[in-house]
């Protein structure tokens, strides 16, 4: 059997290792629990696709968005390794199929979301497959969705119970104390080999500009930049209402938020620098492996440091110089607090 170097160097055609990856290759090939923390841009993915090369059976990895699914599906079967997904756009006959595929047809990876663990034919199938690891990409959405956006999170232990308890890792770029506790509670994690490297980014540098023109800022960002951009704001109609600004001002960007259309056309425009401006909602970014992000600018202020770290940290994956940009007004910081303020109950209901 080929060494996890001599893997490195044939599927993705690096010398060596980034920090820490190797130790968390070792960790899971082992047979250990896994729960590790790199920085967006450090290696996440490579730290369980290449150690399923070398175990028996399929990996199952549990993803939060089609789009995070596709992307990493497609990497893969372009190195030569094959992946599937399956989604929530899939008719029932395409499922059966692909499961068919996935017992008989010699794949490594199959990437699902959360919900689709908790329905019967999902359990059937796995209780006949041969499971190497469960992977639980962007972990930290357990502990932010997981409570009551998408339930089905907090249910993979039951899952993992299920299919006789192979090893697990959990993936994330940022997690708090509190939420990695959360995370290994709610996953269950048998004594985790927790690893973290640094959060430093050094090629990127990270600014705030304050202004009440916060279009003519904007403007000439992107007419000065080169290689991709993301831009995000908080709402889809600001998204939407901002690329017709920009287009009025010659500048042509797309929209991305979670109510768009042709999402993968979308995604692939952007990646192929077709169209390199990308005004997005948060639903847009995770976990696309895009190298050439020069910059990210904030539109609107992000809703926690965690967020902006996630979000930010998509510019500069090639290593090279990228910039991280909150552009701000005074009103800004007056939004921000009454949306947090109007996410809670009224004190009479409350009392009712």
């Amino acid at each position: 059997m080929d060494t996890t170097k001599e893997i490195l160097k044939k599927y993705w055609g690096f010398d060596s290792f980034r920090p820490k990856q190797e130790g968390i290759i070792n960790d899971l090939i082992n047979g250990k629990d896994v729960f590790a923390l790199l920085p967006t841009g450090g290696g996440k993915s490579l730290c369980y696709q290449l150690p399923a090369l070398m175990k028996e059976g399929i990996t199952i990895v549990i993803s939060p968005l089609i789009s995070l699914m596709q992307d990493q599906v497609s990497q893969l079967n372009q190195k030569g390794i094959k992946a599937i997904c399956v989604n929530s756009g899939m008719s029932y006959r395409e499922i059966d199929n692909a499961l068919d595929n996935v017992r008989y047809g010699d794949y490594k990876f199959l990437y699902v979301s959360p919900e689709r663990l908790q329905t019967k034919i999902f359990i059937e199938r796995f209780k006949l497959m041969k499971i190497g690891f469960i992977v639980v990409d962007e972990a930290h959405c357990i502990s932010q969705w997981g409570h009551d956006f998408r339930p089905a999170y907090r249910q993979i232990a039951q899952f993992h119970s299920i299919i006789n308890k192979p090893p697990v890792m959990a993936l994330t770029a940022t997690a708090t104390q509190r939420v990695k506790a959360d995370i290994i509670a709610s996953l269950e994690l048998e004594d985790p080999q927790l690893i973290q490297t640094s959060f430093f980014r050094p090629n990127l540098s990270y600014q705030v500009i304050h202004t009440e023109n916060k279009l003519g800022t904007i403007r000439s960002m992107l007419k000065n930049s080169s290689g991709n951009t993301i831009l995000y704001l908080r709402t889809r109609k600001h998204c939407e209402t901002l690329v017709e600004q920009l287009r009025m001002e010659g500048i042509h960007a797309r929209y991305f938020h979670g109510g768009s259309s042709k999402k993968s056309e979308l995604i692939d425009d952007w990646q192929s620098g077709r169209e390199p401006i990308m005004v997005a909602t948060s639903a847009f970014g995770m976990g696309i492996d895009q190298a050439n992000v020069r910059q990210v600018i904030h539109a609107a202020l992000p809703e926690s440091i965690e967020s902006y770290y996630q979000e930010a940290g998509r510019a500069g994956r090639d290593e090279r110089p990228a910039k991280a940009t909150i552009v701000t007004s005074a009103r800004d910081v007056q939004v921000i607090s009454s949306q947090f303020m109007d996410s809670f109950p009224r004190a009479d209901l409350v009392r009712q």
